[in-house]
């Protein structure tokens, strides 16, 4: 019967190949927008802790496919991968698709090792804030500002009023303070795998896939595929880890065994699941190729 069900291609009996863990970290970090969820630290949390839930999985695969965005959130999802992975002794790769930029950058250095494509736009750890001059615009059509605080620096950036040098000097003063925790998150990581001047590396730059291994941004060149056939074997499996879409899950429900059930009803009763996911697992292995 043993040998029976190890040929299921799913189920806990089969005979297959090490586990490891996907984690898709794609989108804006932070509050995108009303009607379009970033990537923030509420919405990852329970998403991570099942990406280390499993006791004997080889490893944790990020695919990082992001521009950036808040550097809060950033750090907030960084540190609890890093958490999570020093506490299950997991390692975590990280495989960078379109784009691992400035936040992106710092989630991808979450990993113990980060590779990417020859394609893909990598770096960019710098801090930017942007806005607009329309004292001049509204004067022009005699439009009246009116403005009242408590406190002089409290609208010491309004787009609307000529810009203040105090006010310039206070957002610099805070860019550069998160800049150096960037900095600092990207020499713990990468250590002495840096090469290249940090004039360059720590310029705001981006660079492509193989400039990024020149400098030591990145390990190598390869994909999911790839690398985790060459690091486990040809048998390693996917465990993909996303959102519960049905709609009894999202809505709180959950389904129970009665007492008493055999093995072979609690079988039964995972057959469904267990089909759906090994039908998500067989997914992600065809989009990198199989």
């Amino acid at each position: 019967m043993t040998k029976l069900l190890a040929k299921l291609p799913f189920g806990p009996w089969r005979d297959a190949g090490p586990i490891v863990s996907v984690l898709r970290l794609s989108g804006v970090i932070g509050q995108a927008g009303a009607f379009r969820q970033g990537l923030t630290m509420s919405s990852m949390a329970g998403l991570i802790e099942r990406a280390f839930a499993p006791k004997t999985q080889a490893a944790v695969a990020l695919v990082v496919n992001s521009p950036g965005g808040s550097p809060v959130q950033s750090a907030l999802i960084a540190k609890r991968i890093r958490d999570l992975a020093t506490e299950k002794k997991v390692p975590v790769f990280a495989f960078c698709e379109d784009a691992a930029a400035s936040g992106g950058y710092w989630l991808a250095c979450a990993a113990d090792e980060i590779w990417a494509d020859e394609s893909s736009i990598l770096g960019s750890i710098g801090v930017v804030s942007s806005g607009f001059g329309a004292h001049e615009f509204i004067q022009r059509f005699g439009i009246e500002r009116r403005l009242y605080t408590a406190g002089d620096k409290k609208v010491i950036l309004d787009p609307f009023s000529p810009e203040r040098e105090d006010g310039v000097a206070h957002l610099k003063a805070i860019q550069a303070e998160i800049h150096d925790a960037f900095k600092a998150m990207v020499r713990d990581r990468r250590g002495a795998r840096l090469s290249g001047p940090e004039e360059e590396l720590f310029s705001g730059a981006f660079w492509a896939g193989r400039r990024a291994l020149e400098l030591g941004l990145i390990d190598g060149i390869g994909d999911l595929r790839t690398v985790l056939r060459g690091r486990f074997g040809e048998k390693v499996r996917l465990r993909v880890v996303q959102e519960d879409r049905r709609w009894f899950r999202r809505m709180g429900f959950r389904v129970e065994a009665p007492v008493g059930t055999t093995a072979l009803d609690r079988l039964a009763a995972d057959l469904p699941a267990a089909a759906l996911a090994a039908v998500e697992e067989r997914a992600l292995w065809s989009r990198y190729g199989l």
